[in-house]
Formats: structure tokens, C-alpha cells, sequence
């Protein structure tokens, strides 16, 4: 039975039909492949991709757990990324680190990298900076890192607590200075609740502990007669010196009597300054009269003078008298 003739308007909606399903899925696509573009360059910004960032080369001896992608950390707060890790020829570890432009003002060229390693979590890479006022760190600029691995004393410190455990069993031995030292502080203990007491216990014998305990109690005896004694002494010389305050401080003692010579000492000074007074008047009169005797005494002189040269003359006269008078007189004349 030959076909049946196919309908041309049927044919025609059915390509129709085909052909917007083929722009419908080509439209889906599309739409698909522009929002996987999208996402990617959203994740990319989001990871910082298209930042400008400024490099980092850290240097470390060793890049156990370090890994690319791992933050750098500020605060506890990331400002850089590492890029990758390189073994230099020297044996050191590269490890460059990407920081955006708007994170690199933390860094500083004071600051400090440390690479920590903990007991529990992750490697961590760390920039400390204590002087912001510090010039900021260059770009490519390379820094030691400081390294901190917390599981690297765990040998040391093994080895410490086998040591000093053998220390202890070495003290807790039956034979050990420790335990001899225990049994005769033990003893020591013993002789202390023994008659003698504690002087017993330092002596070792209770014989010479009861003599020394009897010294002991003659010497408190003596002491005692010689407080009642110093006693006896102290109240004589509180009277002594309340009799010396009587006499000395009292109203009839040694300090009245001085103040009332004091009194009379003033006295004298003032009739011993009126005297001066008058001997300074005299000395002035006197002054005036040598004075004035000054000025006789030359006339005297002169007159003295005039008296011997008449006497000469009488004199000569008396002794022409005698030599040509016979008879034989007293001829000595006196001066009034």
C-alpha cells in the first residue's frame, strides 16, 4: 500500500517547532556559558586576582607546612597570600607572598615575620609590626622568617622527664642521702619528746644536757639579782637627780643664786663703765695739763739755763772773794 501523501502545513509547523526549540537550547547555552563566565570572574575578583598587589619574598629554612594559597596574617587578619615556594641553590626556602596595595601600609620595615607550627592546627605565617610610624616596607623586598615550632621541644623535654625521673628514683632510694637524712631527722624527732627536751636532742646526753640545764637555771638566778640590783641602782639615781633638780632648778637653788649673780655682775658693769667714764674725762684733763707742762717745761729750761750761768758767775765772784780774803769761811752754796 503505497504512503499516504505527507501535509505540507504539518511539515512546515513541525520545522517551525524544531527550529525555535534548536534557539530555545541554543539561547540556554548561551545564557549557561555567560553565567559560568560571570561566576569565574566574580571568584577571581573575590580572590583578589585583578587587586594590584605588591610582592613579598619571605626566607625560610624550612617549608613544613607551608603551602600555596596560605594567608598571611596581620591581627589575625589576612593582608597577603602566598604565590608560590621555591628552593633557592642555597638550600633556603623563597616563599613569595602577593599583599594587595590597600594591605601593604601594615607592613613596615621593622616588621617582623614569624612562621608558627603548633601542637594542634595548622602552619600559620604572621607579620608583626610594632613602629606604624616606621618607613613602609618596599616591594620585592625579602625578609627572614622566624620560626616557631612548638612539636620541635618535644624531644628536649623528653629527655628532661626521663632525667629527671632517674633523678628521683636516684633520691628515693632505700640507700639515698634523702632517706638517711629522713631516719635522723626522725631520730632527732625521738630525742626531742625524750626528758631533755630540745637541748638533750642537740647535746646527745641527758647527763650533760641536765648540767647544762642547770647552768642554765644558776645564770637566770643571777640574772635576776642583777635586774633587782640594776632596780635598786635606777631608783638612787632618780633620787639623786630629783635632789639635783631641787637644788639646781629650785627657787633657792644653784640657778637662782647665779642669775641673781648675773645681776649683780651687770651692776658692776655698769658703775666699771661709769668709771671708765670719769678716768676718760681725767685722761683728757690730764692730756691738757701735760700739755701745758710741756710748754713750762721749756721756759724751766731756759730759766734753768740763766740760774746756772748766774751761779758760775757768783761762784767765780765767791772765789776771787776768798782768794783775796784772808779769812777762811764755808763758801758752798745751795740750790733751793
Amino acid at each position: 500500500m503505497p504512503p499516504l501523501p505527507a501535509d505540507p502545513a504539518a511539515e512546515a509547523a513541525a520545522e517551525t517547532a524544531d527550529r525555535g526549540l534548536a534557539v530555545r537550547a541554543a539561547v540556554l547555552l548561551v545564557a549557561l556559558a555567560l553565567l559560568f563566565l560571570v561566576s569565574l570572574g566574580y571568584l577571581l575578583y573575590a580572590r583578589g586576582m585583578f587587586e594590584r598587589t605588591q610582592p613579598l619574598v619571605l626566607i625560610a629554612t624550612d617549608s613544613e607546612g607551608v603551602r600555596v594559597g596560605m594567608d598571611l596574617t596581620f591581627s589575625g587578619f589576612p593582608i597577603g597570600r602566598v604565590r608560590r615556594i621555591l628552593l633557592a641553590d642555597d638550600g633556603s626556602v623563597r616563599i613569595h607572598v602577593d599583599v594587595p596595595l590597600a594591605q601593604a601600609r601594615w607592613l613596615r620595615e621593622s616588621s617582623v615575620f614569624v612562621l608558627a607550627r603548633g601542637l594542634v592546627g595548622a602552619t600559620s605565617l604572621r607579620a608583626y609590626s610594632g613602629i606604624l610610624d616606621d618607613p613602609p616596607l618596599p616591594p620585592g623586598a625579602e625578609r627572614q622568617v622566624l620560626q616557631g615550632d612548638a612539636t620541635a621541644d618535644i624531644p628536649l623535654i623528653v629527655g628532661s622527664a626521663r632525667e629527671l625521673l632517674a633523678q628521683l628514683a636516684a633520691l628515693t632510694r632505700a640507700d639515698a642521702a634523702l632517706a638517711r637524712t629522713l631516719v635522723q631527722t626522725q631520730q632527732f624527732a625521738q630525742r626531742l619528746n625524750e626528758p631533755g627536751g630540745a637541748l638533750g636532742a642537740v647535746l646527745g646526753d641527758g647527763a650533760q644536757a641536765q648540767r647544762m640545764a642547770a647552768r642554765v637555771e644558776s645564770a637566770l638566778q643571777r640574772s635576776e639579782v642583777l635586774l633587782a640590783r640594776s632596780d635598786a641602782l635606777l631608783l638612787r639615781i632618780d633620787a639623786a637627780v630629783a635632789r639635783a633638780d631641787t637644788r639646781v632648778l629650785g627657787e633657792a637653788g644653784l640657778l637662782a643664786e647665779a642669775q641673781a649673780g648675773v645681776g649683780e655682775l651687770r651692776g658692776l658693769l655698769a658703775d666699771t663703765r661709769a668709771s671708765l667714764a670719769r678716768v676718760d674725762a681725767l685722761l683728757a684733763q690730764a692730756q691738757a695739763i701735760a700739755t701745758d707742762v710741756r710748754g713750762a717745761s721749756t721756759d724751766l729750761d731756759l730759766l734753768r739755763a740763766e740760774l746756772e750761768a748766774s751761779l758760775r758767775r757768783v761762784d767765780q765772784l765767791v772765789g776771787e772773794v776768798n782768794r783775796r780774803w784772808p779769812f777762811a769761811r764755808d763758801t758752798e752754796l745751795r740750790l733751793p
